[in-house]
């Protein structure tokens, strides 16, 4: 079935690419500047936030699953607007779960950086946005890192895709959620395909973070 590129399979794995990378971009648009200031920036909640932040990242998903839900369903505020057991439902859920994983990921890294550029960019007196932008461009490595490392959680994430989105045919059914589905029906074979995409997908992130951590090494060097 892999080999002979499937429909169903093909469909499910490039759902599965849709969502995820969709709710990739939204979360590092809301993730990288969150962690770009509060490297750069001094408040009196400071360290609580980070602390917050780094707690949310073991937040378990199916209670972000039920928040969604709750938020998104019929008798919820948010219930006119009819997302739930929508890809945009699933989109949610994942930007909220990753959200804080590459925040905390790439505040580490922008953090060193900062530490190294302070009395530089303060000696220049450029604004808080240039600071930012600057540590954002100079860290760009070190930050697709962190967005590869959400791309793999929002790749594999199955219990609050399944609850808000409802693993619903040639809708909402993704990689993980087939998989479930298929081995309860005794489909073997379809979710052993499935299985090897989303093992395949898995390795060729950690590849990639593995390859682009040497090369930031070297061009230390």
């Amino acid at each position: 079935m892999v080999v002979t590129l499937d429909a169903e399979l093909l469909d499910i794995a490039l759902r599965s690419l849709r969502v995820t990378l969709t709710a990739l971009v939204i979360a590092c648009a809301i993730a990288l500047p969150l962690a770009a200031m509060l490297a750069v920036r001094r408040y009196r909640w400071r360290r609580a936030t980070i602390a917050v932040l780094n707690a949310l990242m073991g937040l378990p998903p199916v209670v972000v699953g039920l928040i969604v839900y709750i938020l998104l369903s019929r008798s919820g505020p948010l219930g006119a607007l009819g997302l739930l057991f929508t890809p945009t439902a699933m989109i949610i859920a994942q930007v909220i779960i990753i959200v804080p994983l590459i925040a905390s990921i790439a505040h580490q890294s922008l953090r060193d950086l900062w530490a190294e550029y302070h009395d530089l960019l303060i000696s220049m007196n450029v604004t808080q946005s240039q600071k930012v932008r600057t540590l954002l461009w100079d860290a760009r490595r070190a930050l697709l890192t962190a967005a590869l490392a959400g791309f793999g959680r929002g790749i594999g994430e199955v219990g609050a895709i399944m609850i808000v989105g409802g693993n619903i045919d040639n809708v909402t059914r993704v990689l993980t959620t087939a998989i479930a589905l298929e081995t309860g029906k005794g489909q073997f074979a379809l979710a052993l395909a499935l299985g090897f995409i989303l093992i395949a997908l898995a390795i060729s992130v950690n590849l990639i973070i593995h390859w682009m951590g040497q090369t930031e090494q070297e061009s230390r060097w």
